[in-house]
């Protein structure tokens, strides 16, 4: 189980197309120190967008994952959380996101999932009940509605606990402190509502 006698949750956490960064670690850090345990794995080998310190754009992103190739980011993403538990929490960033949308057919155990800026469709045989959150801009090309439809539709004949949190007036990546679409209020309200998520689950 990912909840130990110490009452510990198991989260799997996957960056996005810029690579493993800042926002993805201090995230990950800002869940430990909640008392959960957390595994942030590197799909990229190291590789992120933009070096340098300069700012990435959407087409930096893009040519990086088409580069290292999907299959490849997958099979990287089921051997980072291979012999973690069944019930592990699965989470994403805009990429990560579809990430997740990959790894979880396979991992139905997992006791809560959570989508931010982008979203996938919930499988058949998730457990009933389970918490699933999605978190994505008001009008954002990366989750249109017709894929928020799909999400909805999905949850709906899994029997899953699910929430769409639709922020206005922000960009994609809005939980990004590096970058243009950075949005405080938009971050505190989806991390609260994770946090609040992850609790429940003790």
């Amino acid at each position: 189980m990912s909840r130990d006698n110490r009452g510990l949750v198991t989260v799997a956490l996957f960056h996005s197309m810029f690579g493993l960064r800042l926002v993805e670690l201090a995230a990950a850090e800002d869940l430990r120190a909640a008392g959960h345990r957390v595994v942030s794995p590197d799909l990229f080998a190291g590789a992120v967008a933009a070096e340098h310190g300069s700012i990435p754009t959407l087409d930096d992103g893009f040519a990086l994952m088409e580069r290292i190739g999907w299959e490849t980011i997958t099979a990287r993403a089921r051997a980072a959380i291979h012999d973690l538990p069944a019930d592990t929490v699965l989470g994403g960033f805009s990429m990560g996101a579809g990430v997740v949308g990959s790894l979880w057919p396979d991992r139905l155990s997992a006791a809560a999932v959570f989508l931010l800026h982008a979203t996938a469709p919930v499988p058949e045989g998730v457990p009933a009940g389970i918490p699933v959150q999605v978190h994505v801009a008001g009008g954002d090309r990366f989750a249109p509605p017709h894929e928020l439809a799909v999400f909805r539709a999905s949850a709906g004949r899994a029997g899953a606990d699910a929430s769409v949190h639709i922020y206005p007036d922000v960009g994609h990546f809005y939980s990004d402190p590096a970058l243009p679409d950075h949005d405080a209020i938009a971050t505190e309200g989806t991390w609260r509502h994770v946090h609040t998520m992850l609790e429940n689950l003790r």
